[in-house]
């Protein structure tokens, strides 16, 4: 009788300080991680077929094609656990991801020169799919970061940052603007 009492007193004050709470958010900040990376390797799993279509055209620079592989290929593989989400792994995540971006966009201003390229339908749906796949990896960073935001907060409050310390609750990073990107990019004619 005694056990079950003190269960009974353990589950209420584990509640009211929060843990069951704190769980939640925690696992809300997981599901959001994993449709941030789900988004990523949809982007990731579009590049082969990106970079068959333009390989079709021989005269195109082949240097640009493996700088954009070669990033893909750090990208996929750095993988974040969910239990890791500290911002030095999500810094470490979010600078591979940079680095195929980077090298994507550079895929596209070099297409610019290809006008037979730039009309082919293949190319053209597959821009269409990049563009729209790059939208859903910023609401779902949006997401991610709303939810962490939810999280830190609530580890951080009174009293839950006594449970959270006490469980072992720590801190999940952020998704962060790249330096320089409060900037708007000069255009010259």
């Amino acid at each position: 009788m005694k056990r079950i009492l003190f269960f009974l007193i353990a589950a209420v004050t584990l509640n009211s300080c929060g843990y069951n709470t704190l769980v939640e958010q925690e696992e809300n900040v997981a599901k959001a991680w994993a449709k941030v990376e789900t988004q990523y390797q949809r982007r990731s799993d579009l590049i082969p077929n990106l970079v068959s279509t333009v390989k079709g055209y021989a005269d195109f620079e082949q240097e640009t094609l493996t700088q954009v592989m070669e990033a893909r290929s750090k990208a996929t593989s750095i993988n974040v656990d969910t239990e890791n989400l500290n911002p030095e792994a999500i810094a470490q995540f979010q600078q591979a991801q940079s680095q195929l971006s980077g090298a994507l966009s550079r895929l596209l201003v070099t297409v610019e020169r290809y006008p037979d390229l730039k009309a082919n339908q293949q190319f053209t749906q597959l821009q269409t799919q990049l563009e729209g796949t790059e939208n859903r990896i910023s609401v779902a960073r949006d997401r991610f970061n709303e939810a962490v935001g939810i999280y830190n907060t609530s580890t951080k409050k009174f009293p839950k940052n006594i449970t959270a310390g006490m469980f072992d609750f720590e801190e999940k990073g952020y998704f962060e603007s790249k330096e320089g990107s409060e900037q708007a990019p000069q255009v010259e004619f």
